[in-house]
């Protein structure tokens, strides 16, 4: 079959959203084993960060520093350290979800 704009296109739009199936199993297990793992690390420093109630004004803002300069260092994803920032990424998506699924439960 010759290759289209249409069928590279396809191709792209297939492996965004279907992607993840086509993976081996141990793929899938390290990201939703870093996934869970970020939401219960992050949803236990939490609850204790609320609990305590002091340096709200500055923990805040150096967590959300954290977060973007780790969104910009992204390596090649031919460089050694990829699979470790891809595991490390993955924390990072689940410790979000549990701050916007705390931020619901407060109500805020």
């Amino acid at each position: 079959m010759q290759k289209t704009k249409f069928s590279k296109i396809n191709d792209q739009f297939n492996n965004i959203f279907v992607g993840f199936l086509s993976s081996s199993w141990k793929s899938k297990s390290i990201n939703i084993i870093s996934v869970l793992t970020g939401y219960f690390l992050f949803a236990n420093f939490v609850t204790k960060f609320i609990s305590e109630g002091r340096n709200e004004l500055i923990m805040v803002p150096i967590i959300i520093l954290i977060m973007e300069i780790f969104i910009r260092i992204r390596p090649s994803s031919g460089s050694s350290f990829f699979n470790l920032w891809s595991i490390v990424d993955k924390v990072r998506i689940g410790a979000t979800y549990a701050v916007i699924l705390e931020a619901f439960k407060l109500g805020s």
